[in-house]
């Protein structure tokens, strides 16, 4: 399974517009949780989604939330 690593960008984009992305540099991680920082400098911390996570066989997180049309930011 690939995993978030320390300092590395990773980018998502929009499932409505596909112009529109996203992109989070990891700052900080532990088994469960991913902290990550915006292109704005915001810092959000969230846990890594296990069910996503298996199923792509990669760690993947929702930076934006949970909602129908969520972007997930994989490893």
């Amino acid at each position: 399974m690939r995993k978030f690593e320390i300092g590395k960008e990773y980018s998502m984009r929009s499932a409505c517009d596909h112009e529109c992305v996203w992109t989070y540099t990891v700052i900080d991680r532990t088994e469960k949780t991913i902290t990550l920082k915006d292109d704005s400098g915001k810092i959000i911390k969230r846990g890594i989604s296990k069910q996503t996570s298996e199923y792509l066989k990669a760690e993947a997180v929702r930076p934006l939330g949970s909602y129908s049309m969520a972007p997930i930011l994989v490893a």
